[in-house]
Parts: structure tokens; sequence; C-alpha cells
């Protein structure tokens, strides 16, 4: 179908500033067999699908994580966005040697995806908007390669059962599957969460999470489409207004905070979700709320509440804080995690500092070589239902349980997309109307 077009704010830009305030041009078959570990000698091959802002920076870390590592291949669907990370790649001094993408080699167009798994590559970095994840994925897997998955990993629950298939398929291949939920790789936040599952606060009671921050992107009025830009045009090159490209800012963005509640439950799912949200500034021909307001419940009375918010000139907030039966625990942003119990300092992270993103990508190139593939399949699509669980229950207003979640028939993203498609925007969902299948 399509990778990411253009440059939105970066994730990575939020988090730090909240804490403040189809086989054309195939080459050699890849060398990596799934069953054993790669050698130091062998160069592992890498094709970028999706080269807007958070492809071109999973780029840049994975040329970081192995000294005998290329890039080969890069597919978008649109050119620009592939012609500016591909120059962003060859300036960088420290890797420019290793960045091999010939002419033949630059994809553009809605098939651009599977040119890239097909052009001889062992790696493939998957950052297109993500209602496409679950047939890019498919496609990677079936291929035999190893993933890097950005978050989140769909965008409806059909989406996600896809994934699960796709995650099984992965391990039955021993291919190896890091999901771009970054906080799961920084070494204070594992931590953290391990003296939280040993009981540092007791049992869990509680836990607040919140997503505060300004608009991502706003969506241009409608004079301002060009004349003769199709449908498909128009929303890909905006997809972060649209629920079926973007999942809303609640499943694309605030989904980070969204795993830290499941990983602070030991990824075990909750019983059901009610919410509340809505649309308080014109967005023009977009359709996603910018706040919701999400509390799950799990067993034995256990709540988690997520608040998130994507409005100007308000409060910025990016906090998580858990309370327990015999403490409480707080990560403020991206500042040390602590714990207290009885008033008193218990435990505050004091451990070396990381670049998560990087370490994302060492941990995914070292389990190749060693032959003992990560897998972060089954957690990172529970995490992607979670955020969409409570989406569901903000749109309609309605009590969503689990199960309810999985099971949906209400597919947002079409197949066979084509540019000249009529593609109509769905109305903006209003609570208590809208309903789901």
């Amino acid at each position: 179908m399509n990778m990411t077009s253009n440059d939105l704010t970066s994730r990575r830009e939020f988090l730090r500033t909240s804490s403040v305030a189809v086989v054309a041009g195939a080459i050699t078959a890849p060398f990596v067999l799934t069953s054993q570990a790669a050698s130091p000698g062998d160069q592992l091959k890498i094709g970028l699908v999706g080269c807007g802002g958070r492809g071109s920076g999973a780029a840049l870390e994975a040329l970081h994580a192995d000294s005998n590592i290329a890039i080969t291949s890069m597919g978008d669907a649109f050119k620009e966005p592939l012609d500016a990370c591909l120059k962003n790649l060859q300036n960088k001094k420290d890797i420019a040697d290793k960045v091999k993408v010939q002419p033949d080699q630059c994809f553009v167009g809605l098939d651009a995806y599977q040119k890239v798994i097909d052009s001889g590559v062992d790696v493939v970095l998957l950052a297109s908007p993500p209602g496409f994840r679950p047939q890019h994925l498919k496609a990677a897997v079936a291929a035999g390669k190893h993933i890097f998955c950005e978050k989140p990993m769909a965008t409806d629950g059909p989406g996600v059962r896809s994934v699960l298939d796709s995650v099984k398929a992965a391990k039955e291949k021993n291919l190896a599957l890091v999901a771009g939920f970054c906080w799961r790789y920084d070494l204070g936040r594992r931590e953290f969460y391990q003296r939280i599952h040993d009981g540092a606060i007791g049992d869990l009671r509680a836990i607040y999470a919140t997503y505060y921050t300004g608009p991502v992107k706003p969506m241009p009025a409608a004079s301002q489409r060009p004349a003769g830009m199709s449908d498909l045009e128009w929303q890909l090159r905006h997809w972060y207004n649209f629920t079926w490209l973007g999942g809303d800012g609640y499943v694309e963005q605030c989904v980070h905070s969204v795993d830290k509640v499941a990983w602070a439950m030991h990824d075990e799912p909750p019983l059901k979700a009610v919410a509340t949200g809505g649309r308080a500034t014109p967005n023009n021909e977009g359709n996603i709320f910018d706040h919701m307001f999400v509390v799950y419940e799990y067993p034995k009375d256990v709540r988690a509440f997520v608040g998130q918010r994507q409005i100007a000139n308000c409060f910025s907030e990016n906090y998580d804080y858990l309370m327990g039966g015999n403490g409480f625990a707080k990560i403020p942003g991206w500042s040390a995690p602590f714990i207290k119990a009885s008033g008193k300092d218990l435990w505050r992270y004091t451990g070396a500092a990381n670049n998560m993103y990087q370490t994302e990508h060492d941990e995914l190139f070292k389990s190749i070589r060693d032959g003992k593939p990560i897998n972060d399949g089954t957690r990172m699509a529970h995490s992607t239902l979670l955020a969409i669980m409570g989406r569901m229950a903000a749109y309609t207003g309605q009590e969503i349980s689990w199960e309810r979640a999985l099971n949906s028939e209400e597919k947002l993203v079409q197949d066979n997309l084509t540019w000249d498609m009529k593609l109509p925007i769905s109305p903006l969902p209003l609570p208590g109307t809208t309903k789901i299948s």
C-alpha cells in the first residue's frame, strides 16, 4: 500500500519538551538463515519502508547498531521524503559509507513496500503510517525478513488480529521482531517496572498516565488542497488526521503511555474500558479527536486512568503515577523514576543512562548475530489493541470489553487502494451515536 509522507512533529520532540512543561530491481537473495546466527563477517542489508521523520530516525539508529551493515533499499509512497531521507543519511559522515542505496533501489508508490522487501535485504524497518502496518508486517514475515516495526501496529481490530497471526509466523520462522515501543528499552524504566513487579509498592491499585501536549500537525483547510490531487493522496499527505491511517492521537502517540500501563500490569489485558473525548478545536476535513480520558478496569477492581490532550496553549505533561497498597511510584517525564513507601524515598534510579531508540536497534541486531532473535510481537499487538479499545470507548460513549475490541469487525483500512479511487472522509465520531461492529 503506502509509506509515510510528510514530516510530522516526532514523538521524540514531544516526549522531550513535555517533560519540561512487485519484484522490480531484485538483487541477490539475502544470506541470513533464520535458524542460525549471522557471523560477524556477514553483512546485514537493511531496507527502509517509510522515509518520514520516524523512518529516517530508525535508519540512522540501525546503521549505528552494527559494524557490518548497510542500507541498500528504500521505499515511500512519495518521492520527496525518500530523497530527503537518503540525502540526510548520505550527509552523516560517521555512517555515510554504509549508505549503499542505488537509484534503482529507490521505490516510490503504493507498492514500494513490497519492492523493498523483495530487493534482497535481510532486515526491514517498517515506519509507514500505522494503518498499513499489518499488511507490511505480513509481507515481511512471509518473505523471511527480520523486522523493526514502529508503533502502533494497527488502527483497528482486524489489523491487530492480522498482526497476531504475523507474530506467530515470525516465531515459527525464528525471525527477530522488535517493536518501536521505545520506553521498554530504557534502562531506568526497565529497573523501575521490575521493582514494581517485585512488590516495591505492594499490590498495584491504580495507575494515572498523562499525555498532555500540543497539536502534532493540524489538518489544512480543504481550500488548500491542490487542484487535481486525489482523495487518497490528500489523506496520505496528512495521514495523522485520519483515523484509518493514524488511529487517532490516542492510538498513534499516547500509545506510549498506554504501553507503560500494560507493562505495569504484566501485559495482562483489562476487562473493559469507558472513556470520554471529543474535538475542541476545528480540524477541517480530519476526523480525529483532540482529547480523550480513558478508564481501564482490571481484575480485583484495579483501575488505570489515561489522559490525552493535543490542544495548543494548554497544560503539558507526560508522567506516570502508580499507586500501590504500600507505596507510591512516579515517572516524571524524562527524569529518573522513583518509588516512595510510607512517605519516604525508597528508591530512585541512579544507574546508567541510555538512548532507548538506539538500544532498540542495538539489541535487535545483536539478537540476529547471536541467533537468538527477539520477538516483541504479542505485547506490541496487545498494547496497540489496548489503545484502540480506549478510542472505541471514547468514540461511541459505550463500555468496551477487551473481547469486543479484539473481535471487532470494524475494518477502517480498505483493500486494494488506488490513487484515483473515491475515498470519502468518515465524519467525526459522535459519542452516543457512533457505532462499531
